[in-house]
């Protein structure tokens, strides 16, 4: 029996975090009463001292979130062939024998996400926005989009970026201008990746039969996007429909416990934003 029983979420700013709403209710589900997950701020600067002060004995695992998906792989003794594809852990795992592994549940989870929903393979797809979590939604439509992938940038370096993933993952990648994004909706399935506000701009100007949209924001909810979607009959996901998939994903190699328990995660990060 492992003497594992911690874990916890680490990032700066780290006190929006769902995460230990999600995973507590985890390991209530699966019965481990003596388990803890917590949330700590942490930056780039303070994270080699702050693994270096764990007890790697206790712990079985942490979350990573902004700005560390990146400065962590240094610090680990191996990385998942998806995280490498992407650059990015968001999971890491304390193995028995003393490692640190590094995942990402990301890509799968988004992908477990839009299966639940019926999606699960289109001809064409866009993405909206070209940083950490666009890479990682092309990753995912890596497995889902079997032709063109669309991705509406700001710069022309940012085109280049996501070109030259689009070519590391096998997707074939078209860019365009971001003005133009409204036009992304045009395709059976969109990702948005941006910030809070801004998508707004094309909720007004969208196809007559829009295809389906995965916004990765949670809160505040439903982004004027969505809503503008789902008013025409779209099928429309949820950036709680990504955490929640990409922490059961993370609940899984912590615990050693699957499948994770979806339905109480989701439970407990409905009750959370409803509380917010």
């Amino acid at each position: 029996m492992t003497s594992k029983y911690r874990a916890a979420v680490l990032g700066s700013p780290i006190a929006h975090s769902l995460s230990p709403d999600l995973h507590r209710a985890a390991f209530a589900a699966l019965g481990l009463d003596g388990w803890r997950y917590d949330r700590f701020e942490v930056d780039e600067a303070g994270l080699p001292g702050f693994l270096a002060g764990l007890d790697e004995a206790e712990w079985a695992g942490l979350s990573l979130t902004m700005p560390l998906k990146r400065a962590i792989i240094p610090l680990l003794d191996e990385v998942s062939a998806t995280a490498r594809s992407v650059d990015a852990v968001n999971t890491v795992v304390f193995t028995a024998d003393g490692r640190r592994t590094g995942d990402n549940t990301d890509v799968p989870g988004l992908v477990n996400a839009l299966r639940e929903r019926g999606i699960t393979e289109v001809p064409a797809a866009a993405v909206l926005g070209a940083g950490a979590t666009a890479s990682s939604a092309l990753a995912a439509l890596a497995q889902v989009c079997t032709g063109e992938v669309t991705v509406y940038v700001r710069s022309a370096e940012r085109a280049r970026e996501m070109a030259e993933l689009g070519e590391r993952l096998g997707v074939a990648v078209r860019t365009a201008d971001w003005e133009r994004g409204a036009e992304a909706l045009e395709r059976p399935l969109t990702v948005s990746t941006t910030p809070v506000g801004a998508t707004d701009v094309f909720a007004g100007s969208l196809p007559t039969a829009p295809g389906a949209l995965f916004d990765v924001l949670y809160h505040p909810w439903p982004t004027a996007l969505a809503a503008a979607c789902a008013e025409r009959g779209s099928t429309v996901l949820g950036g709680l429909d990504l955490l929640v998939h990409q922490a059961v994903l993370q609940s899984e190699a912590f615990t050693g416990r699957a499948p994770g328990p979806l339905a109480a995660m989701r439970e407990a990060g409905e009750k959370a934003l409803a509380g917010r």
